[in-house]
């Protein structure tokens, strides 16, 4: 008997050492799974969390690059060699800016002259959209042409020249100027808009310009131009039809070349900015225009924006506003006498912005009425040091109505009177505009 207990004893303990091993052996597998499991998931999850930036597809860098600043997209490039191949890219430097400031007379960031040389060498052919900003130095005007003397493999479409301070670009030899910018009138052969204000450009390099780029030209911006003639000027708009906007001095402005503007070969103009400029009082001598070649312009172009600044002293104004004229948006730089603006109230119907700065200490209450009366279109008015009643005031924005989208008039400008006061013209102003107004406030620091 107590040999079969051992017996039965020994083939339990037997059986469960064998259980228990296999037990801890299927636990040692499940385990080992479980870890092989967890270790994959770890890799596919370390895989997740650190992508591989050099892989993302050129064009959505690119699209990236294109809202960086230059220098930042600069610094992303030397990320990796994907990254770098796409800075170089000629999408990325079809516009660009060239700043050209000398560090002891300006505060301006300049363009770096490493980059500079990087940019005629690798991208000079890629270039559409370039202008230069430059200060008042002679140094940066001659820098600037020297740089557009090399772009002899580019083809742009827009060129403008821009001088922060006085007109540098007037301190170079002619011919070094006339040199460097007929160098892009030749090879570009597609300029669709080119400012050169306050520069020495002159007749031969503008027939220059228009046998090579009289199809494309749209806009011409060429204020300030002393060495331009009036035939200069009608050579481009004799050749150019498609231009749509020019900007240019009144000593500029001639009846053929309203004409020539309204011939049928012609595109009606869009924008025509005319500076009136006099330096010395009594030393210019200014033309008057034929009524008929203003009709005639209009007829052509029922739509365009004329724009007149005057920079004039008062004994200068006697040419102007004597007849009916198309101007549209007026400026007075300098003080214009009560006379003057009587008369625009009576000549100009399709004015749409006036600004007076100056006009004196008489009251210009009449004149205000008579332009209200006349000028339907009006919807902008700014007035600088002059003086208006209240009463008047009130009546011409009572007249004008809700059209007027912009009014900024100087406190100093209002003249309390009987019937409002400066507390009462807020009110009564803002419910004829139908919305709140307040007059300009002379900042005190």
């Amino acid at each position: 008997m107590y040999s079969f207990f051992y017996y039965y004893y020994f083939c339990r303990m037997k059986r469960g050492r064998k259980t228990t091993e296999a037990n801890s052996s299927s636990s040692e597998e499940t385990t080992e799974k479980e870890s092989k499991r967890h270790k994959v998931t770890d890799e596919k999850t370390i895989t997740v969390q650190s992508p591989d930036w050099a892989n993302l597809l050129q064009d959505i860098i690119l699209q990236v690059f294109q809202y960086l600043p230059l220098l930042d997209r600069a610094h992303a490039s030397q990320v990796c060699r994907s990254w770098n191949q796409v800075f170089h890219m000629p999408d990325l430097w079809r516009c660009f800016e060239f700043e050209l400031n000398q560090p002891a007379t300006s505060y301006l960031r300049a363009t770096h002259p490493e980059l500079i040389k990087q940019i005629i060498k690798r991208h000079s052919n890629h270039l559409q959209y370039v202008s230069f900003k430059v200060d008042s130095s002679k140094e940066s005007a001659e820098a600037a042409c020297d740089i557009l003397s090399q772009l002899v493999n580019c083809s742009l479409k827009t060129l403008g020249l821009i001088s922060t301070a006085r007109p540098s670009f007037m301190d170079l030899p002619k011919s070094h100027f006339i040199s460097a910018l007929t160098v892009v009138f030749v090879n570009s052969k597609s300029l669709s808009s080119l400012k050169i204000d306050d520069t020495p450009v002159d007749d031969p390099s503008l027939k220059v310009l228009v046998a090579n780029n009289s199809d494309t030209l749209k806009l011409l911006k060429m204020s300030s131009c002393p060495h331009v003639s009036p035939a200069g000027i009608l050579c481009v708009a004799d050749q150019c039809h498609g231009l749509r906007e020019l900007a240019l001095n009144y000593h500029l402005l001639s009846d053929e070349l309203l004409l020539a503007l309204s011939s049928e070969k012609h595109v009606r103009l869009e924008h025509l900015r005319i500076d009136v400029v006099s330096e010395n009082p009594g030393q210019t001598q200014f033309h008057t225009i034929q009524k008929s070649s203003w009709d005639a312009f209009i007829k052509h172009s029922p739509k365009v924006n004329l724009v007149m600044y005057f920079f004039l002293y008062e004994e200068e104004f006697d040419p102007f506003f004597r007849y009916e004229i198309p101007v549209t948006h007026l400026y007075f730089g300098r003080s214009v006498s009560k006379d003057v603006l009587g008369r625009v109230g009576m000549t100009c119907p399709r004015l749409v912005e006036l600004v007076v700065c100056a006009n004196g200490l008489r009251p210009l209450d009449e004149e205000l009425i008579r332009i209200a009366e006349r000028c339907k279109y009006l919807s902008a008015v700014g007035l600088g040091e002059c003086e208006v009643s209240c009463s008047a005031f009130v009546e011409f924005v009572k007249m004008c109505g809700g059209r007027l989208s912009q009014l900024s008039i100087m406190e100093e400008v209002l003249i309390p009177d009987q019937k409002y006061s400066l507390e009462q013209i807020h009110w009564e102003v803002s419910k004829h505009l139908g919305r709140v107004w307040f007059p300009d406030m002379m900042p005190t620091w």
